[in-house]
């Protein structure tokens, strides 16, 4: 049985009343630091000390301005998702002739690549960074929330031709392996002492939009029945998880340079989410009316379950109204009973290593205007 959540006011396990979704912008010295390091001027071990003192000082900000929860920002990667798919045994990532088109610009052409047997290795260097952070928040008592991709996206983002076919007898075929891959990532996390896991995912978005989806019709996806065949594939890798294991999804519309992809509300995907995914929580974005309205969340069963607003936009500096915010709140509560919401930022400030058009300054007011926000509404 899950572990409940308090009845009212603060919570006693994540997802927090103030929480975040986990990308920070990258500070100068950080940038630099990156940039000699791929240039080959700045070694691996010199890397890992500005990263390691940046992380630290990062921590200290979020306990600063409010925060119950610490990450990392991800400032050790440069993709949100690419880091950690191309660490995994069998998967590679390679140059593709094109990139993800958001609105008005397009990424870096990279794409996933599935080359062999899919698994997670203790090795993987995300564990050491999730021993760092754990290490560094202690410091201040916050809990460690750690972020990796979905396996979902995985999945959406296959291009034809991308699977060795020696290994796996097309698309259908990797399901059973990745599932193994994410069941043993998550007993690895669980064991270097993680509590706090998130898995980010642009698919559920997708799957809102049609365009996308016509889009991955055309990468050979079938789409029929698909919000069901992805909440089958999530249940059976969060099947059997421990009881003090907090797993909850971000579900992202696209984050690039403050751009985005996806518009439509949730309801086509609501109730295979919402009531059907055994997630702890869901970080959902509603900062602009490309989400939609608050129906959607009908679907929420009552219980320990937690929808985070994303009522904060990450993708312009302008401080929302805190009137705005309560009243939207109240909006979704209509829906969901207020103790089983929360509230946050939209997405990440930075979910490339580039960054969203906004200062530090305003990263930070916009923190403290969450944090501030939810003391008023949840006491």
């Amino acid at each position: 049985m899950r572990r409940p959540r308090t009845i009212a006011g603060m919570t006693d396990r994540p997802p927090f009343r103030a929480d975040v979704v986990g990308s920070f912008l990258r500070p100068a010295v950080l940038a630099d630091a990156r940039r000699a390091h791929a240039e080959g001027t700045l070694s691996d071990d010199a890397l890992r000390d500005v990263e390691d003192t940046q992380i630290a000082e990062l921590v200290r900000l979020q306990a600063e301005n409010g925060l119950r929860v610490a990450t990392d920002g991800e400032f050790r990667r440069s993709w949100w998702h690419f880091d950690f798919f191309g660490l995994l045994d069998g998967v590679e990532i390679v140059e593709l002739d094109h990139g993800i088109q958001f609105q008005g610009v397009q990424t870096t052409p990279r794409g996933v690549e599935i080359s062999g047997p899919i698994g997670f290795s203790a090795d993987h260097p995300f564990l050491t960074h999730f021993r760092a952070l754990q290490a560094t928040a202690a410091e201040t008592g916050a809990t460690p929330k750690f972020t990796i991709p979905a396996p979902t996206v995985l999945d959406f983002r296959l291009e034809p031709g991308h699977i060795d076919l020696a290994t796996y007898d097309g698309r259908e075929a990797i399901t059973d392996d990745l599932v193994r891959a994410y069941r043993d990532a998550l007993a690895a996390f669980y064991d270097a002492g993680a509590r706090y896991l998130q898995f980010d995912d642009t698919a559920w978005a997708y799957l809102c939009s049609d365009a996308e989806l016509a889009k991955a019709r055309e990468r050979g996806i079938d789409t029929d029945g698909i919000a069901e065949r992805y909440s089958t594939l999530l249940n059976r890798i969060l099947e059997g998880r421990p009881d003090d294991l907090v797993v909850t999804t971000h579900v992202c519309r696209g984050n690039f340079r403050s751009t985005w992809i996806s518009s439509g509300g949730y309801e086509p995907v609501a109730e295979a989410l919402l009531a059907n995914t055994a997630y702890d929580g869901y970080f959902l974005e509603y900062d602009s009316e490309r989400a939609g309205g608050f129906e959607p969340l009908r679907f929420l069963p009552e219980g320990d379950k937690t929808v985070v607003l994303g009522l904060v936009t990450t993708k312009t500096g302008e401080l929302e109204d805190a009137d705005d915010l309560r009243r939207r709140i109240d909006e979704a509560a209509r829906f969901v009973p207020l103790d089983q919401l929360a509230l946050s930022p939209q997405c990440g400030f930075a979910s490339t290593e580039e960054g969203n058009t906004l200062s530090e300054d305003q990263q930070w007011a916009k923190i403290r205007s969450v944090t501030e926000i939810a003391r008023t509404v949840w006491g």
